[in-house]
């Protein structure tokens, strides 16, 4: 036995017990080992899914699909991307000898840094959901992103599982040659456009150069393209979602009808890169429409806080994720209150004009009758807001506790965009006012 490894097992039954998790036994770990991770013997199945927006809620469902088709399955459902939440992962999912007691391992990994964890877990698949520009300060831009995935992948005999609509996901597999490539995709809806007034980084085929040419967009550059001169874009999905119902909330794929856990477009994409997944792994399909069919989302992902009316609270951290936000809540019909929480502390990412590439006039709607803006960059967001002419709406509130007590108050029902760092802190504050309306 290795005591390190026992002791950093024993910190997190006592931190379960309280009801406290985190990476506090992933951090004591790293320090006492700077090789923790490597060490651990992982199982038959491990697939790490990455990308720009969606991981968590992707990872999630896969996790759940696995379990109800009768596997255990070892993952980070809250999300704890970096290296000293996946060792606590693994250090909490292992005998003694560092075996993983799992049939599967489904691991969020931050796109950051998948490239070193291809050496620490050794994946059999990887998924990729898609790829836009975010928090350029902590990450750069995205092509350098994409490039040292191409790099990462260019040996992998595994499967890569990836969307086949997202011009910078399919660059992947050009330069994975040894890889066996699973493309999932969406057919055209009635949420596709011809044009996009959008933030569109897939402009240009990265083959030649030259313009892309889009059939349709579903969202953002997510859509249907190709290159007329050397067919980039020309894919055969393994995957296709044939049609989307938003009435029913169903779509169709595999010659049969799935439920979507959320009545989104960027929902379907999750369910596609899930079924995707099972498909490769040979697995049935009814476990993971079970699982779409009861998947209630938690930790800021359209999480609903029953206050004096109910109040939904989603993560943002880059135009495109608010975008669609901003989107599903100006699509309910009743009047609304909003409260965005601008943060810009290290995991934010410091650089906030991203809130100007993204479309806030969408909240110039006649239901949304308060904006209250909330949080260190409150009155950026304030400016950003008054810039659309909404500043007769505009309400500044820079204490989180005040700010959430406000929209209880007004017995209407509310919504609250929040990026990384307020987004725990806030579902603290919502969960303790929850309370009172028990």
């Amino acid at each position: 036995m290795d005591i390190r490894l026992s002791l950093v097992q024993t910190m997190h039954r006592i931190l379960a017990k309280t009801g406290r998790g985190g990476s506090l036994p992933g951090s004591l770990a790293l320090s006492l080992d700077s090789n923790f991770i490597q060490k651990f013997k992982m199982p038959e199945t491990v697939i790490l899914v990455t990308g720009t927006n969606g991981k968590t809620t992707t990872s999630n469902l896969i996790a759940e699909s696995l379990r109800h088709a009768g596997k255990t399955v070892l993952n980070n459902h809250r999300g704890d991307n970096l290296n000293v939440g996946i060792a606590t992962l693994l250090a909490s999912g292992s005998d003694s000898n560092y075996q993983v007691q799992a049939d599967a391992a489904v691991i969020e990994v931050d796109e950051l840094t998948v490239f070193r964890q291809f050496e620490n877990l050794h994946p059999t698949a990887l998924v990729i959901t898609n790829f836009f520009r975010d928090q350029l300060d902590r990450a750069g831009e995205m092509e350098t992103i994409i490039r040292k995935l191409m790099q990462v992948t260019e040996n992998f005999e595994g499967d890569l599982i990836l969307n086949g609509d997202d011009p910078n996901v399919i660059r992947i597999a050009d330069n994975a040659k040894k890889a066996r490539i699973h493309f999932f995709s969406v057919n055209e809806n009635v949420v596709s456009r011809n044009i996009t007034d959008e933030a569109s980084e897939g402009k240009f085929c990265p083959r030649c150069g030259r313009p892309l040419i889009y059939d349709y967009y579903q969202y953002s550059h997510i859509g249907r393209f190709r290159c007329p001169y050397d067919d980039f874009g020309k894919i055969t999905p393994d995957l296709l979602v044939s049609s989307v119902d938003y009435d029913r909330a169903v779509f169709r794929a595999e010659g049969r009808t799935f439920h979507s856990f959320m009545n989104t477009i960027y929902a379907v994409y999750n369910c596609a890169a899930v079924l995707c997944v099972m498909k490769t792994l040979g697995l049935d399909y009814q476990a993971a429409d079970e699982v779409f069919s009861n998947y209630v989302l938690k930790e800021g992902r359209n999480e609903v806080f029953n206050l004096s009316k109910p109040c939904t609270i989603n993560l943002v951290k880059n135009p495109t994720g608010a975008n669609e936000v901003m989107k599903y809540i100006t699509s309910q019909p009743e009047e609304k209150n909003l409260c965005i929480f601008l943060n810009d502390n290290d995991q934010d990412g410091h650089d906030v004009s991203w809130i100007w590439d993204a479309h806030f006039e969408r909240l110039d709607d006649p239901l949304v009758k308060t904006i209250v803006c909330s949080g260190r960059r409150a009155y950026d967001m304030a400016l950003r807001l008054k810039y659309e002419g909404m500043e007769d709406r505009i309400r500044v509130i820079e204490d989180a506790s005040e700010a959430v007590r406000w929209l209880d108050d007004q017995n209407l029902e509310s919504y609250i965009i929040a990026t990384y760092t307020a987004l725990h802190s806030t579902r603290a504050i919502l969960r303790k006012e929850a309370k009172r309306h028990r």
